[in-house]
């Protein structure tokens, strides 16, 4: 991985990622340029660039879908809900916590939080989740999202094997949410060579089977796995119920001795 910035005051901080990721520093464009894919500093941010695209991780695209009004018709929000979880044992009120297995750039995350929950987000690729944590970074500045960010903690770590871990941590998720990378289908041609951009770094996964498992052994009272919406069930496992979309569905799978 190479790591390009063109202004001096962006040094530090390219110092600090390729210590990070093992990479090096170029102020060449064209040395950049001539690589499959590299990270670029500048005013906005963190970016991946390659092949004439330019990816950043932005979190306010995300602001209309979070107003109340849309985000109760939210698939996911819908998806993640579960009757009476919302108050302790006592009658208290409490917070829900979700975990995000593969939170990509956020975007779910980020409407889980924003409907109340405590979002725990884990990302094993790297560069994805230094992304991710620029995302997080520029939107806490941003006073209509900085409370929601708030309830989001980012875990770079491999979720299949920290998920059986967390009970360990005292930590029992209500939901778990899955979203293993899928072929994108009925997108602009700009958003599949962006997709297609992602997936020099991450491909899909590889074993869905120890995934799923990793989610069951969390004891989470719902996973939560989004799918094409006519794509297959993730390794083969029938859900409880789906909600669907048009493009997307939901499927639900509610472990024995939990309420749906």
């Amino acid at each position: 991985m190479v790591i390009y910035t063109e202004q001096d005051k962006y040094l530090d901080r390219a110092e600090r990622l390729a210590d990070e990721l093992g990479a090096r520093i170029t102020r060449d464009r064209s040395d950049a340029e001539a690589q499959d894919v590299f990270l670029l500093i500048d005013e906005e941010g963190i970016a991946l660039a390659g092949g004439g695209l330019t990816l950043r991780a932005d979190l306010t695209g995300m602001l209309p879908r979070i107003r109340t009004s849309n985000l109760r018709g939210e698939l996911l929000v819908r998806a993640a809900k579960i009757r009476g979880a919302m108050q302790n044992a006592a009658g208290e009120q409490r917070v829900l916590r979700a975990v995000d297995a593969t939170a990509g750039f956020g975007e779910d995350s980020l409407l889980l939080a924003a409907a109340g929950f405590s979002v725990r987000l884990y990302e094993y690729n790297p560069v994805t989740a230094i992304l991710l944590e620029d995302a997080l970074q520029r939107a806490s500045q941003v006073p209509e999202l900085s409370d929601i960010v708030s309830r989001m903690e980012l875990v770079k770590e491999d979720s299949v094997k920290a998920m059986p871990q967390l009970g360990q941590l005292g930590i029992v998720p209500d939901v778990i949410l899955l979203d293993p990378m899928f072929p994108a289908r009925q997108k602009s041609g700009l958003i599949r060579k962006k997709l297609q951009l992602i997936q020099k770094l991450e491909k899909p996964c590889a074993d869905e089977e120890a995934l799923v498992k990793a989610a069951l052994a969390a004891h989470p009272k719902k996973i939560v796995i989004k799918r094409p919406a006519k794509g297959p069930y993730l390794a083969g496992i029938r859900p409880g119920y789906s909600i669907e979309g048009k493009v997307i569905r939901y499927d639900c799978i509610v472990p024995p001795s939990q309420p749906m």
